[in-house]
């Protein structure tokens, strides 16, 4: 596991590591490859040895994921237009932005909850959502409940499994698991509205 390497280098400056990771995977409509689910997770396990503390572990990063969507939305509010017809960006992925968009149409404002759980949506949504105009008020609403919930869900799974030796030796595929069972609702409601 990298991150006990991390936090036996840096000690307390793990907390502002996360915290940095985090935030940038949710609040940077550019880095939708840092690790998220996983990187809950591990801080999660790694607390449950006492490396660090789960309190503090899981205040800041509900603050970072809900301060990180707050700025992706902002930034596809005041840019996103420009961004998106602008040919010339290309570290803008054009087919994240249109998959983004036809969870909004399946989901509309649930998307920023729901997006927290599928890799690389939760770093366009906010941004889409942004683009959309859709209202602050509404979007900060389902973006306290939708981080909150993504970092209890994931750290508290580490924090209680993740140090189980046969998870702790196949972590990989743990948090491999972990996400494909987060994503297994939304496939399913995908190919049910197909039918229809």
């Amino acid at each position: 596991m990298y991150l006990s390497q991390v936090v036996s280098t840096y000690g307390s400056l793990t907390y502002a590591i996360l915290f940095t990771i985090i935030f940038a995977e949710t609040g940077l409509v550019v880095t939708p490859f840092l690790p998220g689910d996983s990187l809950l997770f591990a801080a999660g396990a790694i607390a449950s040895l006492g490396s660090l503390n789960i309190g503090i572990v899981w205040l800041l990063l509900v603050i970072a994921a809900i301060a990180g969507d707050t700025v992706n939305y902002w930034i596809g509010y005041f840019f996103g237009q420009k961004i998106v017809d602008n040919p010339k960006i290309t570290f803008i992925n054009q087919d994240h932005i249109h998959k983004t968009e036809q969870f909004y149409k399946k989901y509309g404002g649930k998307t920023i909850i729901l997006a927290r759980f599928v890799p690389i949506v939760r770093t366009f949504a906010p941004f889409v959502a942004g683009v959309g105009t859709m209202d602050y008020k509404k979007f900060i609403a389902y973006n306290i409940i939708g981080g909150t919930l993504w970092v209890s869900v994931f750290t508290m799974l580490g924090y209680l499994f993740g140090n189980i030796p046969v998870v702790r030796e196949n972590f990989h595929y743990a948090v491999f698991a972990i996400i494909g069972l987060s994503i297994v609702p939304m496939i399913y409601e995908y190919m049910q509205h197909k039918r229809h």
